[in-house]
C-alpha cells in the first residue's frame, strides 16, 4: 500500500485526506479524515477576489492539517482548490502562500476535472446493486457538478451554484423571506436550464459533498452525524424536500441546534439545499444514494496514480 495526503480546498471548507491505498486490488484504509470550514469563497462572488480575513483562515487551517499529515509519514500529496480559487484575480497569491504551508503547490482545478475526480471518488466503491448509468451531484458551496457515466464519465458539467453563492446572492433574511426563496428559485432553474448533462439517462443519483451528506443526515432523523449510516443510504424525494424546506424554515440560531449539522453550514444550508431540491425535481428517478467518498477521495487515487507514473 501507497500512503497519500489528499487537500480539497473548497467556497466552504479545507479538507484533508490521508490514506493507504492498494492499486492492486483497489483497498483504500483511511488514517484521517477531517474537515474545517474556512469560507474561502466568502463575498468572491461579488468581488471577484479572496478577501484578506478569508485568506487568513485558510492559511492557519492548512498550516494545522499540514501538521498532521506530516505526521503520518506520506509518500504522496495532492493539494486541490476549486470554485472560490478558479473566481478569484488574486489565486496567485493564494497559491504562493498555501505552497509555502503545505510544502506542495496547489492545483486549481477546472470545473471538468473537479466533476471527474468527484466521479472517481462517489463510483469507485459502488456495487452492482446499483444500476448505472450514474449521475453524480456534487453540491458545493461556489459550484455544483454533474457527472453521468457508468465506470468511466461520458458526461460532465460544472455550473456556479452552490450554498455560499446561493445564500450571498439571495437569502439575507434570517431566515429567508419567501422572496428571497423564490427568488434563489429562479436564479438555480435558470442556471440548470443551460445544464448539458444528460439527466434522463440516470438509472442512479448519487449525492455527494457536505450539503448533501447534511440534508441525508437530517432526512435520516440523525440526533448527531453519523457517517457510517449517512453512507450510501438512499434518501427519497420526498424526504430530501421537506429537509430542506424544513431547514429554510428555521433561523441560524435554530439550525445550530441540530446536532446533525455542522455549525459552519448552518448559515449556508438552506443555499445548498435549493440547488440540491431543484435538480432533484428534474431526475426520473425517486431517491438518491448518498456518498460520503467524493472528490477528496478522487483526489487520493489521482496522486497515487501520479506517484506510480513517475516510479515507470
Amino acid at each position: 500500500m501507497t500512503r497519500v495526503a489528499a487537500y480539497d480546498c473548497g467556497t466552504n471548507s479545507l479538507r484533508l485526506l490521508v490514506a493507504d491505498l492498494d492499486p492492486a486490488t483497489g483497498r483504500a484504509r483511511e488514517i484521517v479524515r477531517e474537515m474545517r470550514i474556512v469560507r474561502l469563497g466568502e463575498g468572491v462572488d461579488q468581488t471577484g477576489r479572496i478577501s484578506d480575513a478569508a485568506m487568513k483562515r485558510v492559511l492557519t487551517a492548512v498550516e494545522e492539517l499540514a501538521a498532521k499529515a506530516a505526521r503520518q509519514e506520506v509518500e504522496a500529496t495532492v493539494f486541490a482548490a476549486t470554485s472560490a480559487a478558479r473566481d478569484a484575480e488574486n489565486a496567485a497569491a493564494f497559491t504562493a502562500l498555501v505552497e509555502a504551508r503545505a510544502g506542495v503547490p496547489p492545483t486549481i482545478l477546472t470545473g471538468d476535472q473537479e466533476a471527474r475526480l468527484s466521479f472517481t471518488g462517489a463510483v469507485r466503491s459502488l456495487r452492482g446493486a446499483t444500476p448505472a448509468p450514474y449521475l453524480v451531484v456534487d453540491v458545493g458551496g461556489g459550484s455544483t457538478e454533474f457527472i453521468l457515466g457508468t465506470d468511466h464519465v461520458e458526461q460532465a458539467h460544472s455550473l456556479d451554484i452552490g450554498s455560499v453563492r446561493i445564500t450571498e446572492r439571495h437569502l439575507h433574511s434570517d431566515p429567508p423571506t419567501r422572496a428571497e426563496v423564490a427568488a434563489a428559485i429562479a436564479d438555480i432553474d435558470a442556471v440548470l436550464d443551460t445544464l448539458t448533462v444528460d439527466i434522463d439517462r440516470a438509472a442512479s443519483v448519487v449525492g455527494v459533498a457536505g450539503t448533501v451528506t447534511t440534508i441525508a443526515a437530517g432526512a435520516l432523523r440523525l440526533d448527531s452525524y453519523q457517517r457510517d449510516l449517512i453512507h450510501h443510504s438512499v434518501i427519497d424525494k420526498a424526504s430530501a424536500q421537506a429537509t430542506v424546506n424544513s431547514l429554510l424554515a428555521m433561523n441560524v440560531q435554530q439550525r445550530l441546534s441540530l446536532g446533525y449539522l455542522h455549525p459552519g453550514r448552518a448559515d449556508v444550508i438552506g443555499g445548498g439545499g435549493l440547488v440540491l431540491d431543484r435538480l432533484l425535481r428534474r431526475t426520473s428517478v425517486h431517491a438518491m444514494l448518498v456518498s460520503e467518498q467524493d472528490i477528496l477521495d478522487g483526489l487520493a487515487w489521482a496522486a497515487l496514480d501520479s506517484t506510480t507514473d513517475r516510479e515507470n
